[in-house]
């Protein structure tokens, strides 16, 4: 039987910035019984950046250390988890980084259409700005 820690599944997590969810999916399916986990003496600290409203930095949590079975129910559960947790959230959209395009996380191609959009929308905002100029001066 293969066991292993929270803290080590937490670091397979396409965005670790959904750790703190991702700890509380985890014990919720452990309290409904989905999968068999105990908790440890030791703490470990979640990889999610945390900032406080109104101040400067970051600062991370700590939460309690669980071991776990791996077992196929669980590869599965956590694949749908990860998923879920990598798509967009509610409440807010995931920031285009290079990691996150590259995860798949945000769609390139949708993103290099807007970019053009605007940039035409602007190209043309100037070109009729520029024709209305010309104009009124020539009275």
């Amino acid at each position: 039987m293969a066991y292993k820690k929270l803290s080590e599944q937490v670091h397979e997590l396409s965005n670790p910035q959904r750790s703190d969810t991702f700890v509380k999916m985890f014990r919720d399916a452990v309290r409904d019984g989905k999968f068999a986990a105990a908790y440890m003496p030791e703490r470990f600290t979640m990889p999610k950046q945390f900032t406080r409203r109104g101040s400067e930095g970051t600062y991370q949590r700590d939460t309690k250390e669980m071991l776990f079975e791996v077992t196929p129910k669980f590869e599965k559960w956590f694949d749908e988890v990860n998923r879920e947790l990598a798509a967009a959230r509610k409440g807010g959209t995931i920031k285009p980084t290079v990691e996150a395009i590259e995860a798949g996380l945000v769609d390139f191609k949708k993103m290099a259409d807007e970019t053009r959009k605007k940039m035409q929308a602007s190209y043309e905002k100037g070109q009729a700005l520029g024709q209305t100029r010309s104009k009124t001066k020539r009275k």
